[in-house]
């Protein structure tokens, strides 16, 4: 009886400690434990198998809803039975916020349980200038946003973006580009935030802040910023996407890095996305000292490093250096490129063996995908994989994002020219406003925008304006190309005819000819400069800079007319727009504007709005002289046969409906030490008769050094509003780190000596004083 007793005792408490056991939450699921134990303990679980999903990612979202926009797993299943790393969602789903996120959730939900151990997916978006996705706030062209010169403008701009994103579920946001706009051929001028490293690294940080937050952790409003494209994607030889890039290891510190280790060292970016190019003869996404020596062991990057779409499989078959898909994945993966973002092939798929068989250690392995777990447990996908529906529409395009859209197009706006101060316009005297050109009618976005665009239009925002003041009159004029410009459609735009363009120049100067002044709105549209992937159906880039087609003669002809004219541009690169610059009395660059262009000219146009915009890229007289940026070596200082070699508009540049002065300029310490800062002082006076807003730049220039450095370099600059007559003293800051430069043994040191400290309003204007340091 004893006997029997304990055994069954004993039985009773096996099964006990079985039910216990099986009650046991894994350790990767208690969200009370720091995020390394639990992707520690999710990583010891894992199949080699399932290690290798983590690192692949699923771009055809359009097979995951039918022609109802139901989910349908018919394509998906195929993909998920180990889990997936990274899922693209938002560009082709128009179906409406609210049914894009039940789909996403689906998804999510399909993908979690379809994988042994439950683990979510992440989704990207591309937030370049707002949620690029049906219905998201969309914000001037990134070119725009960084000619406010407003970095706390921009960290707003950002989050909006992120709520925006994240209420849908999207997690990641391959934004922003820190790329170096210095070859205007170049078709993804407008992606970036212009030529200067420190103005694009003081945009970069606040944009990685806005969408990230200022926690390690991600809350339910924000996401993983993706810094791209690392790194010197943005001067290729020619000005032609994907061309080589051939700098001196000096140059691509100190000038194309730099924002990059910004982004690292100061906003803690989560994701960098490594790009299609090489540098002097290695492809980046095979480079092991820029992606892995430089990116994490000197920087201490700690978030993940993945493909831009397709460059992997670009070893193959665009820089020749691997074989097949096989070789190209341990080419990437042992560079650091935790994560293929894939196109149609998926060369990360073909890891499986290669571990197996010993070709590449488990170790490098174990690595990626920590990083990548890491990311999910961060944003709390384990615990809050889906989001909810109704949501979406209180948090998208709300009037608040809207009125900030308005802000930021207002606030980007740039006055190149304004003769005898033909602006702003009088809406008292007006009583006849021609509206002309190309892109008075039509709505431009510019690069990675949703389309269909909804917005205001420049022609219908001055209609509003003038309803019950004024008379508008519309014309065409001329086509920029025979279809509207598209950043997605494939298939190269083409010029319009010569009888057509004609006809419609005659019928301008008609309406012209009634009005007391023209409004002409030129440029070029999203088919003439736009990322130029894949065939050769897809062009961006230009081999020159001039007004496509028949504008200058539109320009030309209304002259003629003897009415005062303005002309507008809506493009996203700098053009040679030097016949306007001679002839027309007044210039307003804007860039696109976004979803508010039409109602933030017309405020702008008649004084509502004193336009206050900076230039962040030089306007070159001819495309000659490419490329070209304001801190040139001194010795790039030769004017070439019948043309100035200097700039037909500087870095910097901008004026406004009121003037500055600038006095007193100082230092409060005129003699520092290398390891000391001190600060300038200016005082900046608003000298007109309406409010207005001034950006003082400070520059600073290495008088003698033992390696040779740039006439001048941005290093500090601060946006001021100022009443008529108010005075402010505006104060900046010289620290060592904005005096070092790489030395002759390639280390940052500050050198003894003096320093040139010039303060002004642009590039081209401004004052100086001297700084010592000893």
């Amino acid at each position: 009886m004893k006997i029997l007793i304990i055994q069954s005792l004993a039985v009773m408490f096996i099964l006990a400690s079985c039910t216990n056991n099986n009650l046991q939450q894994p350790a990767f699921k208690d969200a009370t434990l720091p995020v390394e134990e639990r992707v520690a303990d999710l990583l010891s679980r894992m199949t080699l198998e399932e290690k290798v999903a983590q690192t692949t990612s699923y771009n055809n979202q359009e097979n995951v809803y039918d022609s109802l926009g139901q989910f349908t797993d018919e394509v998906l299943k195929d993909f998920v039975q180990d889990g997936i790393g990274i899922m693209r969602f938002g560009r082709l789903l128009d179906q409406g916020p609210y049914k894009h996120t039940e789909i996403l959730n689906a998804t999510q939900k399909y993908i979690i349980e379809s994988n042994r151990l439950g683990i979510p997916t992440l989704y990207y978006g591309e937030a370049l200038h707002g949620y690029m996705a049906e219905g998201g706030t969309v914000f001037p062209s990134a070119i725009g946003i960084a000619s406010t010169w407003d970095t706390e403008l921009a960290e707003e701009i950002y989050s909006v973006a992120a709520l925006e994103m994240r209420a849908r579920g999207i997690s990641v946001a391959f934004s922003p580009v820190l790329g170096l706009a210095r070859d205007a051929r170049w078709g993804r001028t407008g992606e970036t935030y212009g030529e200067d490293p420190y103005l694009v690294s003081r945009m970069g940080v606040a944009a990685v802040n806005g969408l990230q937050g200022d926690s390690d952790e991600y809350d339910q409003n924000h996401v993983i910023a993706t810094a791209k494209h690392y790194a010197v994607h943005s001067q290729p030889i020619g000005g032609t996407w994907n061309a080589p890039a051939d700098f001196s290891e000096r140059t691509i510190r100190e000038q194309f890095l730099y924002p990059f280790e910004v982004a690292v060292k100061e906003a803690n970016v989560g994701c960098i996305m490594v790009t299609y190019h090489e540098n002097n003869g290695i492809p980046v996404t095979a480079d092991h000292k820029m992606v892995t020596e430089i990116l994490r062991d000197e920087w201490g990057f700690n978030g993940f490093a993945c493909s831009d779409l397709g460059s992997v499989s670009m070893l193959i078959k665009g820089h020749n250096v691997a074989a097949d898909e096989a070789e190209a994945a341990r080419l990437a993966i042992t560079a650091g490129v935790d994560m293929e973002n894939g196109g149609s092939n998926q060369c990360y798929s073909r890891l499986t063996e290669q571990f197996r068989e010993g070709l590449i250690p488990e170790w490098v392995l174990d690595t990626a995908v920590t990083r990548i777990l890491r990311a999910k447990f961060q944003l709390g996908l384990f615990e809050n994989p889906y989001v909810d529906p109704d949501r979406v529409s209180t948090v998208t395009n709300t009037e608040t994002h809207k009125a900030l859209a308005l802000k930021t197009a207002h606030k980007s706006m740039i006055l190149l020219k304004n003769e005898d101060n033909l602006l702003p316009l009088d809406e008292n005297i007006i009583k006849n406003l021609a509206v002309i050109g190309p892109n008075a009618g039509e709505l431009h976005f510019g690069s990675y925008s949703h389309e269909p665009r909804v917005g205001t239009h420049v022609l219908q925002g001055i209609q509003d304006f003038a309803e019950g003041k004024f008379n508008v009159h519309y014309a065409e004029g001329c086509k920029i190309t025979v279809k509207p410009g598209s950043f997605w459609d494939d298939g190269n735009p083409e010029l319009n005819s010569l009888e057509s363009d004609a006809a419609l120049i005659k019928e301008a100067v008609k309406v012209v000819k009634k009005c007391d002044a023209a409004l002409l709105v030129l440029g070029a549209n999203e088919s003439t400069h736009r990322e130029s992937w894949g065939a050769d159906n897809h062009r961006g880039d230009r081999s020159e800079l001039s007004l496509i087609g028949r504008q200058n003669e539109l320009v030309e002809a209304c002259l003629k007319t003897g009415k005062p004219l303005i002309v507008l541009l809506l493009n996203e690169r700098p053009l040679t727009i030097n016949y306007v610059a001679e002839n027309v009395p007044a210039i307003i660059e804007g860039w696109y504007l976004g979803q508010e262009t039409g109602h933030a000219v017309a405020d702008v146009l008649f004084g509502k709005v004193n336009p206050g915009g900076k230039l962040t890229i030089t306007f070159p007289r001819s495309v000659g002289q490419l490329p070209v940026f304001y801190n040139r070596k001194s010795t790039r200082n030769k004017n070439y046969l019948f043309l100035e070699n200097t700039p037909l508009f500087a870095f910097g540049h901008g004026l406004s409906y009121t003037s500055f002065e600038y006095n007193n300029l100082r230092l409060s310490e005129e003699t520092i030490a290398t390891d000391q800062s001190t600060e300038t002082l200016v005082e900046l006076t608003n000298t007109g008769d309406v409010a207005g807003d001034e950006v003082v730049q400070m520059y600073i220039r290495d008088k003698k050094s033992s390696v040779t450095r740039p006439i001048m370099e941005l290093k500090g600059f601060k946006r001021i509003t100022l009443e008529p007559g108010e005075t402010k003293i505006v104060t900046l800051s010289i620290t060592p780190e904005k005096l070092q430069f790489y030395n002759v043994d390639m280390k940052r040191v500050v050198e003894p000596g003096e320093f040139e400290i010039m303060v002004g309003t642009s590039s081209a204007d401004y004052q100086t004083v001297v700084l010592n340091v000893k």
